[in-house]
């Protein structure tokens, strides 16, 4: 009797591997920070599915860390919260100044181009017909470190004599499709978001006055401490997407216009023209505008 009990116990322990639970092995999480280029809803809706398709095609576990403002974005990469991010040129040159980071990708354009534009609207039926125009009256901005929300067009303004003290109000809103929405209803005379989020909204009513020249885009950037292995394997996944392939441009489909395009490679050097608008812009005095939500 012993002896079929160890022969039963032999065969028992021999199967037992193929019935035993498999070991499940997490994914290590990566937050990726973005800049609240549109209110949350918004920026969860055109976000999360570029980090679905990160989670696909890295070995990691992406997570959106969205902050309530662009500086917030900044202080956390130099907190190490987070060491991946998608910000604004501005954002990036203020962060490359403060902290160890580096920028890796540029989205592409819909021209397959890696620039983008600023502009200045108006409503369709307002009189106001070139920049020049706008003395006197009230302007809605974007976030105060928005590329083309605020740095450009302010930049432009002043190209065209008028500085912020002539504006009848301005304010700096909190998002671009804030700034759309606010001019739209008659708050505003005018005010400026970059191209992609200006001709999504331009059959609203919206008439375009000005365009600021070519700009690079958005960098992806990450902190120059970041694993090697985590920068190759996101870069790896961008830069192999091809809007020309069918199949590629169905798994871009949702995501943010801005990002559906394709990526490539970019370096600090790129962003080198904003950085001679932005010490122009410091240079000057400026009064401060409002925050609104």
């Amino acid at each position: 009797m012993g002896k079929k009990i160890r022969v039963a116990l032999l065969c028992l322990c021999a199967f037992s591997p193929f019935f035993a639970p498999t070991p499940v092995f997490s994914r290590q999480i990566v937050p990726f920070g973005l800049c609240p280029k549109y209110n949350p809803r918004m920026m969860y809706q055109l976000y999360q599915p570029f980090i679905d398709y990160l989670n696909e095609n890295t070995p990691y576990q992406f997570e959106i860390k969205l902050s309530r403002v662009y500086q917030d974005t900044i202080e956390r990469l130099g907190r190490k919260e987070i060491i991946i991010a998608s910000c604004g040129p501005v954002p990036y040159i203020q962060a490359r100044g403060r902290y160890p980071v580096k920028p890796i990708l540029r989205p592409l354009n819909g021209d397959g181009k890696p620039y983008y534009r600023g502009v200045i609207f108006v409503r369709h039926d307002s009189l106001v017909q070139k920049i020049g125009d706008l003395k006197g009256k009230s302007f809605a901005f974007g976030p105060e470190l928005s590329t083309a929300g605020h740095i450009l067009p302010e930049y432009h303004l002043k190209r065209a004599g008028i500085r912020m003290k002539d504006l009848k109000e301005y304010s700096f809103l909190r998002h671009h499709d804030s700034v759309v929405n606010a001019v739209l209803k008659g708050k505003f005379d005018a005010g400026a978001v970059k191209d992609v989020v200006a001709y999504q909204h331009e059959k609203e009513g919206l008439r375009f006055i000005y365009l600021t020249d070519a700009i690079p885009t958005v960098p992806i950037v990450v902190r120059e401490d970041a694993p090697s292995e985590l920068v190759m394997s996101v870069k790896a996944a961008l830069l192999k997407i091809d809007p020309r392939n069918e199949n590629d441009r169905k798994k871009m489909v949702q995501w943010d216009e801005e990002f559906k395009y394709g990526f490539i490679e970019a370096k600090d050097s790129d962003y080198d023209a904003i950085r001679k608008i932005l010490q122009s812009h410091h240079r000057d005095q400026r009064e401060k505008g409002t925050f609104r939500e």
